[in-house]
């Protein structure tokens, strides 16, 4: 709250700008002194030991406030090893990730909890092969393996299985994720084409955020962080169960202002949410899902010359039923995206975009309602047999293309698991997907995976993915307005008018991907080692190009050419004592294209390296360092740029492509000062933190076109009752 306070003087009080500017020498020597304190502290020696987290898994009698633990030796050895994840993601039903077809990573709650992070872009970091790019404080750009871009359109993200793709303009809105950060119980991730089983636009992968249940959040959670650049992360949830039925509810609040000023707002949202549920003989279960995400200020999205400013809602319906090894679901929801499109400020004075009708705002509504259902069989103990469809139909409309438009989506598919020796393991796949916009694609994946030894798993894997046209790829019609400056005394100054239009004669973007990883478990459980060697070959990509001088039109095509994509992870967690946990690892990747077109071409650091300290105890302290080192990339700029630099514009030089290398350290600091056990059985507790984000205060852009990103540190106080 202090910082809160520090930054309205700031922004108040022009006389105190000056005095609090000659402190940021102090600050940063603060900075590094608390940087200091933390790591010596980590590295004291404790006879305590971390608490067992507060689970329901976990409940004993009510009672009063806890005693100091004392634990028996049988206890010690079961903190001290490391649990294999069961993840759901890769094959539509729970198994240990070392025999899942797929690369798949898991980020707890506990990891989104003691990162100290505003977004979940900053927490997905960590995991090896991520692609993570902030261009403002409000845009992010994710994807996987090399393959990021500005208005990244590959990465599938669902909520509770729900797709949370704006599949109409093809983007994910990172910061107006409809769910507070408290609410998440952990995110699978899966890196690597997945079409299979999610269809269109599980290109480069997919992420699953899985919410708690009523069950796992009762009582009353309350969360509010606060700090610099005007930020607030907020949320407020109930939750609670009586007898079949289970409900929560939640409120979440979220602010923060521009890296480039920090005066002015970059980001706000208001988000609602509800979940009904009801237990069902069997172990089946129905449940009713809805909310709504109001984002009235979105700094973005950036695109190829563009420096968009957005306001954006979302709402949603879920209706599920589910019980062992089936389920049906149906889901509705709509965007209303308000986008001024506001030119790249170098060449602002030479080109607006604009509809047909001179305005600057691109309004657009979209509707999509969804049907989808799987169902799995044990033919025998050693073969399941996996089969399920999708059925999706979105409308669109917007003052960008040319008519209102429908789309009806169908996707059928089929996997099977066999296990013809102990140790080996056959995963093979096929999807067939239609759309009313393409030709029906085919999707397999096949995947073997092999027991070493105990603990000791290899795998290999090959899958193929696509992605569609969007409606504007397929129905835009807009202009482009083109301020000549004139040729003194020659040719007077005037305005041309271009053409943007879409195409119903494109592919769609196509993926093949092969991939081979090692999983092994050493000292005891506590230590796990894993590696991958990847690679894809990505073509057909969507883009624009002037198929016309007189009159200018510029057109969506396939841009011929591809990008070769190919490189390496590896990485190890360790738990190093009953109270100290670390993470370590390296991801290479190399990138060899013949794509000519700048908009699309492929561009990505070589070198990625994070790691991670995480220690807690006892007596209530807990902290977290992660710091991420990124090498230097070329990011390919727009030719708009070259054109308007040349005679007769004679404007500003292109932005430089090439963004210099940066290493971002993210601390977070904590006190448990109240922990007690609850009648009802789950845990009440309060707790402080501070967190620092790019605490060392590295300037940089993550973009030729991005920010420049500083630090921003932070209070937080969470309580649950």
């Amino acid at each position: 709250m202090a910082i809160l306070a520090l930054d309205m003087l700031h922004k108040r009080h022009p006389q105190i700008r000056a005095a609090l500017d000659r402190a940021s020498a102090g600050r940063l020597w603060l900075n590094s002194l608390l940087l200091l304190l933390g790591i010596l502290c980590l590295f004291l020696p404790q006879t305590a030991y971390a608490q067992p987290t507060a689970t329901d898994s976990q409940e004993t009698p009510a009672s009063s406030p806890i005693p100091e633990a004392q634990v028996g030796e049988q206890d010690l050895e079961v903190l001290e090893v490391l649990k294999e994840e069961e993840v759901s993601i890769a094959a539509s039903h729970l198994q240990p990730i070392s025999e899942a077809p797929s690369a798949v990573f898991v980020i707890t709650d506990e990891d989104i909890r003691q990162s100290g992070a505003i977004d979940l872009p900053t927490v997905l970091r960590r995991i090896p092969g991520m692609e993570v790019m902030q261009v403002t404080a409000a845009d992010f750009d994710v994807s996987v393996h090399g393959d990021n871009q500005l208005q990244a359109n590959k990465l599938l993200v669902l909520v509770d299985g729900r797709s949370i793709y704006f599949d109409m303009q093809g983007q994910v809105f990172w910061k107006s994720i409809p769910v507070t950060l408290p609410e998440i119980k952990r995110i699978e991730v899966l890196k690597g084409p997945a079409s299979v089983l999610y269809g269109f636009n599980a290109f480069d992968g997919v992420i699953n955020i899985i919410t708690k249940s009523p069950q796992e959040m009762r009582g009353s959670t309350v969360q509010f962080g606060g700090g610099e650049y005007g930020t607030i992360s907020s949320a407020a949830i109930q939750a609670g169960t009586y007898k079949n039925w289970g409900y929560r509810f939640s409120f979440g609040h979220d602010q923060t202002n521009q890296w480039r000023n920090r005066d002015a707002l970059a980001f706000r949202d208001n988000k609602f949410n509800g979940l009904i549920e009801y237990a069902l003989p069997d172990d089946s279960k129905f449940s009713l899902t809805g909310g709504l995400v109001d984002t009235n200020r979105f700094d973005g999205q950036v695109n190829s010359f563009l420096q968009n400013a957005s306001t954006i809602v979302n709402g949603h319906a879920t209706a599920l039923y589910e019980r062992p090894n089936m389920f049906l679901r149906g889901w509705w929801q709509r965007w209303n995206h308000d986008q001024f499109n506001q030119t790249y400020p170098t060449i602002a004075p030479f080109i607006t975009v604009v509809s047909q009708e001179g305005d600057q705002t691109v309004h657009t509504v979209q509707n999509s309602y969804n049907l989808e259902g799987q169902h799995g069989l044990e033919l025998t103990t050693s073969n399941r047999f996996t089969y399920g469809f999708n059925y999706r139909y979105n409308t669109g409309s917007s003052n960008f293309i040319s008519q209102y438009t429908t789309e009806n989506r169908l996707g059928l598919y089929v996997q099977d698991e066999w296990r013809p020796l102990d140790p080996l393991t056959v995963t093979a796949g096929i999807r067939m997907d239609m759309d009313t916009f393409i030709n029906p694609t085919y999707s397999p994946r096949g995947a073997i995976s092999y027991k070493l030894a105990k603990d000791h798993t290899v795998r290999f894997s090959g899958s193929v993915a696509y992605r569609p046209p969007t409606m504007f790829e397929t129905s835009s019609d807009a202009q482009s307005r083109v301020f000549f400056p004139g040729i003194p005394p020659f040719v007077p100054p005037s305005v041309n008018t271009g053409t943007l239009i879409g195409s119903d004669n494109l592919n769609p973007e196509k993926i093949v991907s092969f991939d081979l990883g090692y999983q092994g478990w050493f000292h005891d459980h506590r230590l796990r080692v894993r590696g991958d060697l990847f690679f894809n070959h990505i073509s057909n990509l969507i883009t624009t190009t002037r198929v016309s001088t007189a009159p200018s039109i510029l057109q969506f095509v396939n841009s011929g050419g591809a990008a070769d994509i190919h490189g390496l992870e590896a990485g190890l967690e360790y738990q190093a004592t009953p109270w100290l946990t670390g993470f370590l690892n390296y991801t290479y990747q190399q990138i060899n294209q013949t794509i000519t077109i700048n908009d699309v071409r492929r561009g990505g650091p070589a070198h990625k390296i994070n790691a991670g300290l995480r220690g807690d105890w006892t007596n209530g302290l807990n902290a977290e360092a992660a710091v991420h080192y990124v090498s230097g990339a070329d990011y390919p700029v727009s030719s708009v740029f070259s054109q308007f630099a040349a005679f007769p514009f004679n404007g500003p030089p292109p932005p430089n492509s090439h963004v210099d290398g940066y290493t971002l350290l993210n601390l977070r600091g904590a006190y448990r000062f109240w922990q007690q056990r609850a009648a009802a059985g789950y845990m009440r507790e309060a707790e402080v933190a501070v967190s620092g984000f790019n605490s060392l205060n590295d300037k940089h852009k993550e973009n030729p076109l991005g920010d420049t990103i500083t630090s921003r540190w932070m209070g937080w106080v969470t309580l649950r009752f």
